[in-house]
């Protein structure tokens, strides 16, 4: 498969990486500094604090070209809007892997309806210079499955060949008919969440205020009440029934956990504020 993955963050970067030692035709579109950085020294990548750097030979872009059999967009909530002006008088399918709260309608407006999958992505990094560092696959991250569908839900053959290209990468894809739904449900809970914890300066600063965790849960529940449907997945409904007190007191033991700690919930970059202001305003909406 002839792959263009638009975004080489940490994350585009990473499933970049996989998808070419898969074996298949990958390009990175890179602009600005780490354009020039992938172009001097490839692709380079560490498994967590290791020493040793791997190279990899991953061709770099500065725009699509097209001929690509799938678009994988990993770029920023507020920067989708300058991709979808580049891939508009593109062909091939495009699978938008990001925080994203606003639905399909708003993306298969201005490529086409019919291009458009929606998804979250699984593997995670993080820029140490211009080297990606990523973490190792254990059994939980082989075990929590990176979500793709369609929109409206639907079973189509080329799903069924994105999911089989990410599972040769080792990467527990599976098809998601309420997607939609899912990245709703997603921005309704991490959205407060990271809101306080960067207002707290980190999770285990949140943890030790028991109001400012309280408040959280409450922006939650305000945010999975707004929406237009069921949570998904369904066990987030429990989220509107569990007490108060009790969520709080669940929410602290998680932020004083190894888990929140290596999260990446602190991010108060200019770029990582903006995409939790625009995902945070695309969920008001639902709100009216």
């Amino acid at each position: 498969m002839k792959v263009l993955v638009y975004g080489a963050g940490a994350v585009g970067s990473v499933h970049a990486a996989r998808l070419h030692e898969a074996g298949h035709d990958v390009s990175l579109l890179a602009r600005g500094e780490r354009l020039a950085t992938l172009r001097r020294d490839g692709l380079r990548l560490a498994e967590g604090d290791s020493p040793v750097v791997r190279r990899l030979p991953v061709p770099v872009v500065e725009h699509p070209a097209g001929g690509y059999d799938l678009t994988v967009v990993m770029v920023r909530a507020h920067q989708v809007d300058a991709v979808l002006e580049s891939l508009a008088g593109l062909d091939g399918d495009v699978l938008f892997l990001l925080n994203w709260a606003a639905g399909a309608e708003p993306l298969g407006a201005v490529i086409g309806r019919e291009r458009v999958l929606l998804g979250f992505p699984a593997a995670a990094g993080v820029l140490d210079g211009d080297v990606v560092r990523y973490r190792a696959a254990s059994a939980v991250t082989r075990l929590v499955p990176m979500p793709i569908g369609e929109p409206g839900g639907r079973a189509t053959p080329r799903l069924d060949r994105i999911l089989a290209a990410f599972r040769a990468t080792g990467i527990n894809a599976r098809a998601e008919p309420r997607m939609d739904d899912y990245l709703r449900t997603h921005a309704a809970f991490a959205v407060p969440l990271e809101q306080a914890t960067n207002a707290a300066g980190g999770p285990v600063a949140l943890a030790a205020d028991p109001d400012a965790v309280r408040q959280a849960v409450r922006r939650m529940r305000q945010h999975l009440a707004a929406l237009p449907t069921a949570p998904v997945p369904r066990g987030f409904a429990a989220l509107r029934i569990i007490p108060e007190g009790l969520l709080v007191a669940m929410l602290r033991r998680f932020l004083r956990s190894p888990t929140a700690a290596h999260s990446g919930l602190v991010n108060t970059a200019p770029a990582a504020t903006a995409e939790l202001e625009c995902v945070a305003e695309q969920l008001r909406a639902y709100a009216g």
